[in-house]
């Protein structure tokens, strides 16, 4: 009985030493060596590396995509990705990157605002140098920009905008329009001015004062 029970004991350590040994090897031959990255146009691709670092070493068995998302940091002009693993040790990231559409300042802070109405960090790239500036209006803009859109306008032409103490904006076009916006209801007078600047003469007009309440002063 006694032998028995040795040879039992002794089959159980040998087979446990050699699972426990297997999965260690298994989780060093499935840890992630490689990252390659696709589909960035504005991101640069050692940038996007850095980004990722935190990845390698990772066991690809074990990747999740939310704690992925989770340790990317908000300012990040990353919207989204999708992972796809290479067994045993590669991962490629397809990158869904955001859409600045303005460059925003805040007191002594520089910001890209995007198409999704999100701000991030601003960072020296080429291709948005010429995009149009929010001055002020950190909290205001996004109603603006909505009120913008329900009546067409063309926000192509516009050149910069001003956000003031009292709460009211200035456009100014790139035709160096300057359109003054009253505080409230300000559709009415950007009905106006969309109005009129297709009409003769009024071309030569660069200042449009909404000011005061159902007045136009032209300059």
């Amino acid at each position: 009985m006694k032998k028995r029970f040795l040879i039992a004991l002794t089959l159980f350590l040998i087979l446990t030493t050699y699972k426990s040994n297997n999965i260690l090897s298994t989780g060093d031959h499935f840890k992630i060596k490689e990252i390659s990255i696709e589909n960035n146009f504005i991101l640069d691709n050692q940038d996007l590396l850095e980004e990722f670092s935190f990845l390698n070493q990772e066991n690809l068995f074990l990747l999740n995509s939310q704690n992925i998302k989770d340790k990317l940091n908000e300012d990040s002009l990353i919207e989204s990705f999708e992972i796809k693993k290479i067994y045993p040790n590669k991962i490629k990231l397809k990158i869904f990157e955001k859409k600045p559409i303005a460059i925003l300042y805040d007191k002594k802070e520089k910001y890209y605002y995007t198409k999704n109405d999100k701000l991030i960090k601003y960072s020296n790239l080429e291709q948005f140098e010429k995009l149009p500036q929010v001055f002020g209006g950190k909290n205001s803009f996004k109603t603006l920009l909505n009120e913008l859109k329900k009546i067409n306008f063309p926000l192509e032409t516009i050149q910069s905008f001003y956000f003031f103490e009292s709460r009211r904006w200035d456009l100014v076009t790139k035709k160096n329009a300057l359109i003054k916006l009253p505080i409230k209801n300000y559709n009415k007078s950007l009905n106006n001015y969309l109005e009129l600047k297709s009409k003769a003469g009024f071309e030569k007009y660069k200042i449009f004062d909404y000011r005061i309440q159902n007045q136009l002063i032209l300059k």
